[in-house]
């Protein structure tokens, strides 16, 4: 009996540490992971809209004391052959019809919601940059980055809140308007790097396997339906197996 209890206890750490050495990330709409929502609609017929905040999470491969910043990678397919006057929110030529007043990407999660854990604590500071007709002329990127002055640690089996992406209503209807919000979309968390202080022996880790869901839909992505750009399948496969991918 004694040796069937070690054993079983034996498998259970192998299993635990097997399960929490590839990580993973997550996107929804309004709270983290499997406690947001995969779609999000808007009528587009008012300049104000609420709630439309895409929330990035992640569960970090390994335990990192001295955890510092992250940088993330999102892919963006509309249902068009081209990307709508609509979806141009950067100061980018031919991209900057709603420009960069209609897109915000924030860090501070000391408000709320709190179902994940924020590891920032409110000291997170960064930026994003939204590239138009990305490897197609329907898609775009869009990359963050944040740090925090000094640095925390982090475990292997919390998700963690790391960025919000919010979408705004400017230019959606009226005069000066921008055409094209009623336009399905995909948009896909393609990645996050975990980023330790340089020299810590950790490391960092470019995390790719989705959790519950890597990417929301917007207007349930019209024709597009769950074909989104760049998704990996979730599955339990280890780090190293799914690092091979992105080689």
């Amino acid at each position: 009996m004694k040796k069937t209890l070690l054993m079983a206890g034996a498998l259970l750490a192998l299993t635990a540490g097997m399960a929490s050495a590839a990580g993973g990330i997550n996107l929804s709409w309004t709270d983290c992971g499997a406690a947001g929502a995969l779609n999000n609609s808007f009528a587009c017929t008012s300049n104000t809209m609420n709630g439309k905040i895409m929330i990035a999470s992640a569960v970090s491969p390994a335990v990192l004391d001295e955890f510092v910043g992250q940088e993330s990678e999102m892919l963006i397919q509309t249902n068009q052959p081209a990307l709508s006057p609509w979806w141009g929110l950067s100061s980018q030529a031919g991209f900057n019809c709603r420009g960069t007043t209609a897109v915000a990407a924030g860090f501070d999660f000391t408000s709320g919601p709190f179902t994940c854990t924020d590891p920032w604590s409110g000291a997170a500071a960064g930026g994003m940059n939204y590239i138009g007709a990305f490897d197609g002329p329907n898609r775009a990127q869009l990359r963050t980055v944040c740090a925090i002055p000094g640095s925390t640690q982090i475990d292997d089996a919390t998700e963690y809140y790391l960025f919000k992406i919010t979408l705004l209503g400017a230019k959606t209807t009226g005069t000066g308007s921008c055409a094209g919000c009623t336009d399905g979309a995909c948009i896909v968390l393609k990645s996050i790097k975990l980023v330790e202080v340089a020299g810590a022996p950790a490391g960092d880790y470019l995390v790719t396997t989705p959790i519950t869901r890597q990417y929301v839909t917007w207007q349930s992505g019209g024709a597009l339906g769950g074909q989104c750009p760049g998704v990996t399948p979730t599955s339990n496969r280890t780090w190293g197996s799914v690092k091979s991918l992105y080689r």
